[in-house]
């Protein structure tokens, strides 16, 4: 944890200090047998290659953040899962983090019954802190299609282990950078799905020449996404032309009054 400072260490000390009771050996064995016995989720990674080439969004749902405050204190997950469903979505990112982002398993388990049950959905990502693979079980029981690995918060082992179980538990792992030393980590870690955060995690500033200079600098095998700081249909097309396949929007689609237009919007840029 040495060396990132301010806001995301704080997060990071309190999620370990609220997972602390939570945290139990978890063996490959009770990972490659939820991967059995759940059913199989869609592929996250898939839905962000789209097939005619178009950039892809993952729409979030957070009801509030460190850095734009309250965004929709009562919004219902299920609500604004169904109506980025019926937008055209190709994924949602679903936050988990209760104090900082006000959402919780509840929300992800939620979403992805009303995807089961209901009519078929887009992959749903656990958007949450990880730091120990009872998160990733938990994940994949709430029916999650994938994780989220922050590299500037976690030591190569943590990341490996983190990896490791959402490989046998049948999940995805999205990799969120925001350096160059953080590429050469996650692509030293066998990482398919790398993000650029636009937003610096210590103290909440959002630059979006990050994905510009950091995206060309990806393996070409690598599925590239932005996040953060996208707002119109220009940001979209900024970090297409950099080589993003997908972008991750949250509060712009949480406030929209009509996310269809917006997704559309995105993925003509």
């Amino acid at each position: 944890m040495g060396g990132v400072p301010d806001k995301l260490t704080e997060i990071m000390e309190h999620k370990r200090r609220e997972m602390a009771p939570r945290i139990r050996a978890v063996p490959e064995a009770e990972l490659s047998a939820m991967d059995a016995a759940c059913p199989r989720p869609p592929s996250f990674r898939a839905a962000l290659k789209r097939a005619d080439g178009k950039l892809a969004v993952i729409a979030e749902i957070k009801r509030r953040s460190p850095s734009a405050g309250e965004i929709a204190r009562n919004a219902s997950s299920l609500d604004q899962a169904a109506k980025y469903r019926s937008a055209g979505a190709d994924a949602l990112s679903v936050l988990t983090d209760e104090k900082y982002f006000g959402g919780t398993l509840d929300d992800l388990r939620g979403v992805t019954a009303l995807f089961r049950d209901g009519p078929p959905g887009p992959p749903c990502i656990r958007k949450d802190f990880f730091i120990h693979p009872v998160q990733v079980l938990e994940a994949r029981e709430s029916g999650a299609s994938a994780i989220l690995i922050i590299v500037r918060a976690l030591d190569d082992a943590e990341i490996a282990s983190l990896f490791r179980a959402s490989r046998l538990a049948g999940l995805d792992a999205l990799f969120e950078v925001h350096s160059e030393p953080e590429i050469a980590r996650a692509v030293a870690h066998g990482a398919e799905i790398i993000g650029v955060n636009n937003r610096d995690l210590a103290v909440f500033t959002t630059d979006l020449s990050l994905s510009e200079r950091l995206i060309p600098r990806f393996p070409s095998q690598v599925v590239a996404v932005s996040e953060s700081g996208i707002q119109t249909a220009a940001d979209a097309g900024r970090v297409r032309r950099a080589g993003a396949h997908a972008v991750l929007v949250g509060e712009t689609l949480m406030r929209a009054a009509n996310p269809a237009d917006l997704v559309a919007s995105f993925r003509a840029a």
